[in-house]
């Protein structure tokens, strides 16, 4: 379906039936600019509850009135909502994956009596950490890449070629070891609609992984870790992830009584590297959280 939001509408696809089955699941992707591709893997969890994907708008198979009035993280987190209303549903899980953590992050802290719990996978909530995690993992890699890497970041870089091999050098090590399946390729090329957009993603971040020169580039969201409820919170990260570890440790050492989740052999894409483990992790949360609330109304 399409749902009206601020600025036009995005598209929303819901697995299963609201009412029927245990509390719905909302996935947000990444980006800014990517789409929900990615969360297709998980469709498996729909035999349990509701699984509702959506792609933001200026992405995917939603509108695309490319106006930067509209990217703001305030309308992002307004967005989520209107699809929660449209959908007349009273309370979900809320799931973000990288930039999609930021948007979950702050939906929790706005909407708190709407959420059944958060997971912060793959967990970017502030700008100066994820930049500092990235130039710490990029001393991990051979000092040729590094090198091109710090080059292309130069007033004078070497040939685009160049510095596309030195980045996806890093994105092999940090962002995703395995190769998208056939059918999620096949499900990108009949659902994905125009898929990422590569402006909204400069003008948000910027030119790089290492670098931020957009609107987000002074963006921090670590004090509302203190305002959500961290017993209904899980961190998510992938083994070798862009998201270091170490980072997503103090972050969930910022949100007394959260879960921290590692998927094995996964990087920063790991649904798409371990979709089996993702899932089970996700179904697990899921379950033990529906339980808890269910003990609580008792």
């Amino acid at each position: 379906m399409m749902v009206p939001v601020e600025g036009g509408r995005v598209y929303v696809r819901l697995n299963g039936t609201i009412g029927k089955g245990a509390t719905p699941a909302i996935f947000i992707h990444g980006g800014p600019g990517g789409t929900h591709i990615g969360f297709a893997q998980l469709l498996g969890l729909a035999d349990e509850r509701p699984v509702i994907l959506y792609d933001q708008l200026d992405s995917g198979r939603s509108d695309r009135p490319d106006d930067p009035a509209n990217w703001r993280v305030e309308r992002f987190v307004s967005e989520l909502e209107s699809i929660r209303r449209a959908l007349g549903i009273e309370r979900w899980h809320v799931v973000g994956h990288s930039w999609g953590s930021a948007i979950a992050l702050e939906y929790a802290a706005r909407y708190p009596e709407h959420v059944a719990s958060t997971v912060l996978a793959g967990t970017y909530i502030s700008t100066p950490r994820w930049i500092a995690d990235a130039n710490m993992l990029l001393k991990k890699l051979p000092e040729a890449v590094q090198e091109t890497i710090a080059a292309c970041e130069g007033k004078t870089p070497p040939p685009e070629a160049d510095c596309d091999a030195a980045t996806n050098i890093f994105y092999d090590h940090f962002n995703r070891r395995e190769p998208a399946s056939p059918e999620l390729l096949a499900y990108a090329r009949n659902i994905g609609g125009q898929g990422f957009n590569p402006t909204i993603y400069n003008a948000m971040w910027g030119p790089s992984e290492f670098r931020s020169t957009g609107s987000l580039k002074d963006y921090d969201a670590m004090p509302l870790l203190a305002k959500i409820d961290g017993s209904r919170t899980m961190f998510m990260v992938g083994q070798y992830d862009e998201a270091r570890i170490d980072t997503v440790q103090d972050f969930a050492a910022q949100t007394p009584g959260s879960e921290l989740a590692v998927v094995p052999g996964a990087a920063h894409g790991m649904i798409t590297d371990r979709p089996i483990a993702t899932e089970a992790i996700l179904r697990g949360w899921f379950r033990r959280q529906d339980a808890r609330a269910a003990a609580v109304s008792e």
